[in-house]
């Protein structure tokens, strides 16, 4: 005797079938089947520069892509920034989960990332060694801590040669280490 499918059963599969597709076709724009021109990748830490990166990717009406390492790195902001100090003295250029499928059919490619010890983060470093961005125009946002963008200017030309890099979009966003120092500074009045 065969189990018959309950009407329960058959709504819960197509729905979840439904939300499959969805996933699916988000993933498909995320990584860029819009058919734009114009590519907005960006890597992140604490999300600054990625309310930047959705903000040109939906007035741009452009295509977006997220740098994300294989391995993860630590949610706690100090471990993060020593990983990130010895990867950097290391010269260290982290594996990528995924990279950007066609690069080729982008004429304009808006690059954004956070000032990881006064340079560019290893992650970008990864991304720009792994794709050829020759007669790209490379247009990149860049936030910071209040230390500026040290060196991060050389290493977008050093990694993307053949790419003409505009003048970047420079914002300070502190928030985090701002927010650890007047914490601990609250914490001392207390001990």
């Amino acid at each position: 005797m065969k189990p018959e499918l309950s009407r329960r059963a058959v709504l819960l599969g197509s729905t979840l079938m439904s939300m499959l597709g969805a996933q699916s076709a988000s993933a498909d724009v995320q990584n860029g089947d819009k058919r734009s021109k114009t590519l907005v990748v960006y890597f992140t830490r604490s999300g600054n520069t990625r309310v930047i990166a959705k903000t040109l990717e939906r007035d741009l009406q452009a295509d977006l892509f997220e740098i994300q390492t294989a391995t993860p790195y630590p949610e706690d902001y100090e471990e993060n920034v020593e990983q990130a100090r010895k990867e950097r003295d290391a010269g260290f250029e982290p594996l990528l989960l995924e990279t950007v499928a066609d690069l080729s059919r982008y004429d304009i490619v808006y690059i954004g990332f956070p000032i990881w010890g006064e340079t560019a983060p290893p992650p970008v470093r990864s991304f720009l060694r792994t794709h050829d961005l020759r007669g790209k125009t490379l247009r990149p946002f860049i936030t910071h801590g209040g230390y500026g963008i040290g060196s991060s200017l050389h290493v977008l030309a050093g990694h993307a040669s053949g790419a003409t890099i505009e003048e970047p979009f420079v914002l300070e966003a502190d928030q985090e280490r701002r927010t650890l120092e007047q914490v601990r500074s609250w914490l001392s009045r207390r001990l």
